[in-house]
């Protein structure tokens, strides 16, 4: 209701304007003769004039009627240079607000709703930059007055910053035409008023805001580098530290680039993921997806059979699978690409030096241009009573520990009903251990929607996992896991116990806090995933905030590049398509919103699931457990997020990540022939799902009317 009584206030102004032809008053002869007659009264009655004329010009401006420009000159006219100037000034700021505030209230909502995310980039950069742009854009003569009120309202910039900074920025500008109006007898046209000379001038002003802030960020450098000196000449253009995913995407691109680099590695080549995290986990879920195929055969018309695991042997083969990866990390393999590759440790003396202690006992210094730190991150333990000391293992140190053994261990106790957890907890049980696992909060996968977490505990369940919900671990007595629970406490006998409840960022060690490189759970990163050193930059898990191996791959093209060539271009690191996938099995994989985040968020969705128990590949394979859930803007195939639960959820999920990365909607993906009999058209059927629950039915109305007319 209150919308409509805007804009029936204003078509009522816009009426009137045309009605009463008002127009004819907003020219330069219209002026000259209204300020005659205004002027006669002037005399008399001082306060009435410049009410009336006060209350004119807001209601003008608010109005959006174009004019602005000669309403100031009137105003020169009729009052001189100073009061003309501060009548103008004030004036024209409350219409401009109104202005703004009409357009805000009555537009902004559906714009959003159209265009929200072609607008998120605008609104972010007028969150940080809104008064320089606002300023730049008041201090141009050549954009129209009421085209800056009316757009302006559409964005997220704060009322009390269009305020302050229309005041001032269109000082200048009232001032000129102000002045210009008190020698209103000599103007013949308004065209007159600005030579292309003041033109420029008004244009210089205007970028006077991003000169000074180029010169405040060089004071900024200037200070955060006081008390280092910088060398005259480099050893290097960029030393990488970590040898992980960030860290050999980062030195390759180097290399590519032609620039001289030098990645330094402690330990082993490919970091977590190879050795310890992605490669032997996924190859550890192969082996327990194969005994759990065996031990269900007839699923598929065949005897089953309990498999014997030679768990010796399981892990040999896990071992063997990294060996066989290793040479796409190697050192060999990036020397030949052109990276110098140094095996020690590394720590940052100054911004530009690094000094490594490397493992063959020489120590070395190298200066260069820029810094990536790639060091990543390493299981985070946490503070129980009797943990120390009780022999626990952690997804880092559990392989060795398989290595040495026989046989499973009986008795697996696993904290942590995340994804590391769950899909270790998943593998064990199909490989014969007794496990339990132990999660704090109310659901595993707590990131997830609700009917996905309680899936995810069935598909453990099924497994033959005991999970145990609302269980805060508390205490490690011995080979015995004590947790709280309702009040009371439940005893956990183990046999291994794995610590899987997160990872954290590897801080210390190699000199940030020496030289104050700034850090908050992660290295504390711009939006170019630099610190606040802008040689320094950091990539992957030491960055966040996602700990993911292909965002650490990512993140790294971003930190190389404006490493190596962000004095010519930078580059903003971009998270708005971010896939994930938990390996159980099935797989649990997603991108973008899912209910719960829209709804965290006020994000208006409708929400389409296909099942995969109506899928032809899937029913053939005995697969077909899981669904595909998308979510759109009501009535609109855009597509906010995804969630797949099924065989190879991961691969099918690959098509949403690249429709949203580059805007394809839920049509395109319809009209898009997939291949018949695969999984991948679950994506298709989910897509045709979408059509139909939005078919037009008024014109599906006509067209049955047609048809029937076609039978005669």
């Amino acid at each position: 209701m209150k919308k409509l009584i805007i804009i029936a206030a204003l078509a009522a102004l816009l009426a009137a304007y045309f009605i009463f032809d008002l127009g004819r008053f907003l020219t330069v002869d219209g002026i000259k003769g209204a300020a005659d007659w205004a002027g006669s009264i002037y005399d008399e009655n001082p306060v009435l004039v410049l009410a009336g004329f006060f209350l004119i010009y807001v209601t003008a401006t608010a109005a959006s009627i174009p004019g602005a420009g000669l309403l100031t000159l009137a105003a020169g006219a009729l009052f001189g240079l100073v009061v003309g100037t501060v009548l103008v000034s004030f004036a024209s700021t409350i219409g401009a607000t109104l202005a703004f505030l009409s357009s805000r209230y009555v537009l902004r909502d559906s714009i959003e709703d159209r265009f929200g995310e072609r607008l998120k980039t605008i609104n972010n950069g007028l969150e940080r930059d809104g008064a320089f742009y606002l300023f730049t854009i008041r201090m141009i003569p050549l954009i129209p007055f009421f085209v800056v009120n009316l757009v302006m309202g559409l964005t997220r910039i704060k009322t009390l910053t269009f305020i302050w900074v229309s005041q001032i920025g269109m000082l200048l500008g009232t001032v000129a035409y102000v002045n210009a109006g008190t020698q209103l007898a000599q103007i013949e046209s308004a065209s007159g008023l600005l030579s292309p000379a003041v033109i420029g001038s008004f244009v210089l002003l205007g970028i006077v805001p991003w000169i000074a802030k180029g010169i405040v960020g060089i004071i900024k450098r200037r200070k955060v580098y006081k008390g280092f000196t910088k060398p005259k000449s480099f050893d290097r253009n960029l030393v990488v530290i970590g040898a992980g995913s960030a860290g050999l995407v980062s030195a390759y691109i180097a290399a590519t680039v032609k620039a001289k680099v030098t990645l330094v590695e402690a330990n082993e080549m490919g970091g977590d993921c190879l050795n310890t995290g992605c490669v032997p986990s996924k190859a550890l879920i192969k082996s327990a997806k194969v005994a759990a195929t065996m031990r269900h055969a007839d699923r598929y018309g065949i005897t089953p059979t309990e498999p014997d695991v030679p768990f010796a042997k399981t892990i040999a083969r896990i071992m063997d699978v990294i060996k066989q990866i290793e040479p796409h990390d190697s050192v060999e393999r990036y020397e030949g690409l052109g990276v110098d590759v140094v095996k020690g440790y590394a720590t940052v003396i100054d911004p530009w030096t690094v000094e490594i202690a490397r493992n063959d006992g020489e120590t070395q210094r190298l200066t260069t241009r820029s810094i990536v730190i790639a060091s990543g991150a390493k299981p985070f333990v946490p503070p129980i009573d009797g943990l120390e000391g009780s022999g626990y293992l952690t997804s880092d140190t559990m392989w060795d520990a398989f290595a040495a053994m026989d046989k499973a261990p009986a008795r697996v106790a696993i904290l942590g009903g995340g994804p590391i957890g769950s899909e270790i907890a998943q593998a064990m049980a199909r490989l014969g251990s007794n496990v339990t696992q132990v999660e704090m909060s109310s659901r595993v996968l707590g990131r997830e929607d609700e009917e996905v977490s309680a899936l995810a505990k069935t598909v453990l369940e099924e497994a033959g996992v005991t999970v145990l919900t609302d269980h805060e671990a508390v205490k490690v007595d011995g080979t015995t896991l004590v947790a709280k629970h309702d009040g009371g406490t439940v005893e956990i006998p183990f046999d291994a116990l794995i610590v899987a409840v997160g990872r954290k960022a590897q801080l210390t060690g190699f000199g940030l806090e020496s030289i104050g490189v700034d850090t908050d759970r992660t290295v504390v990163t711009d939006e170019f995933l630099a610190t606040k050193f802008p040689n320094i930059f950091a990539a992957g898990d030491v960055a966040g905030p996602y700990q993911f191996t292909h965002v650490a791959s990512h993140q790294a093209w971003y930190a190389s590049v404006n490493a190596l060539f962000g004095q010519l271009r930078k580059f903003k690191a971009d998270y708005r398509v971010i896939p994930a996938v938990t390996f159980l099995d099935p797989e649990f994989a997603r991108v973008g919103l899912n209910e719960t985040e829209a709804k965290e968020q006020g994000v208006d969705y409708e929400v389409t699931v296909y099942g995969l128990d109506d899928l032809d590949r899937a029913i053939a394979e005995s697969e077909t457990k899981g669904f595909v859930k998308v979510l759109t803007p009501p009535g609109k195939d855009t597509i906010l997020g995804v969630t797949i639960v099924g065989s190879h959820a991961g691969e099918l999920l690959a098509e949403y990540v690249l429709a949203m990365k580059h805007k394809l909607g839920l049509n395109k993906i319809l009209g898009t022939i997939h291949t018949y009999p695969t999984m991948a058209e679950a994506n298709k059927y989910a897509a045709g799902d979408w059509k139909r629950a939005n078919k037009p039915e008024a014109l599906l109305g006509w067209v049955e009317k047609y048809h029937d007319w076609r039978r005669g």
